[in-house]
């Protein structure tokens, strides 16, 4: 992993366009070949990124960008889409690399990680003719908990929460962004699985074309069915 502490605007052009205007920033450069621009507040969101495959080289600015005080240029091109980033850098304050190794993957806190297991088991609960493609598909900024089709054969990303909140829904946000530039698997439709979804968390799930799903843990463990009750 590279890390670069550097002054630096930053400018997005694909499906979109974005532009990040002169300030000090931490630009990470991971071993699978994503790049994020990230800022001091905003938790652990990026400003912008760009995930692989992708390739990233460094240039010399041109005379004009010299005179403006650019020393470094990087360009970042999506192999697939042709999506391009890049970064004028004008200052650099930190560069390093790092060696991480092999990640042994997140783990889940008890309860996620069973309604995770339950909810592939039994994937139906999300409604009929559905099948699971895979646990923890992996994204270039995390994993996805379940990866599944629907009915209709498409392509779906659905992340389990115990407390769904606003962030959980951000977090989908940013792996079906994701997901949607990968011409395999596009287009990939989202599902917020919880115990328990605040009201704030649905609304914006539901502005973004996200369905909610509250989770019964009991029935879906079997102790408790609710289509099988006599009271």
């Amino acid at each position: 992993m590279r890390l670069v502490i550097a002054r630096c605007s930053v400018d997005y052009d694909g499906r979109l366009t974005a532009h990040l205007p002169l300030a000090t920033r931490l630009l990470v450069v991971k071993a699978d070949g994503s790049v994020l621009v990230h800022s001091d507040g905003g938790s652990y969101k990026p400003l912008n990124w760009m995930s692989p495959p992708c390739a990233l080289a460094e240039a010399a600015p041109d005379d004009d960008q010299a005179q403006a005080g650019v020393v470094a240029v990087w360009h970042v091109r999506h192999s697939k889409t042709d999506d391009r980033l890049t970064v004028l850098i004008h200052e650099v304050l930190h560069d390093s690399r790092h060696e991480l190794g092999i990640d042994p993957g997140l783990v889940k806190d008890g309860v996620e990680a069973h309604l995770q297991r339950l909810l592939a088991e039994h994937i139906h609960t999300l409604g009929p003719g559905w099948s699971l493609v895979r646990r923890e598909y992996m994204t270039a900024i995390g994993p996805v908990d379940i990866l599944a089709r629907n009915d209709a054969g498409g392509s779906v990303a659905v992340e389990i929460k115990r407390r769904g909140d606003i962030d959980g829904v951000e977090q989908l946000t940013r792996y079906l962004e994701l997901m949607n530039r990968d011409p395999h698997l596009t287009p990939v439709s989202g599902v917020f699985a919880a115990q328990e979804i605040k009201p704030q968390a649905r609304t914006l799930a539901e502005d973004r074309g996200i369905r909610c799903v509250v989770l019964d843990y009991d029935a879906l463990k079997g102790v408790d069915n609710a289509d099988s009750r006599l009271f």
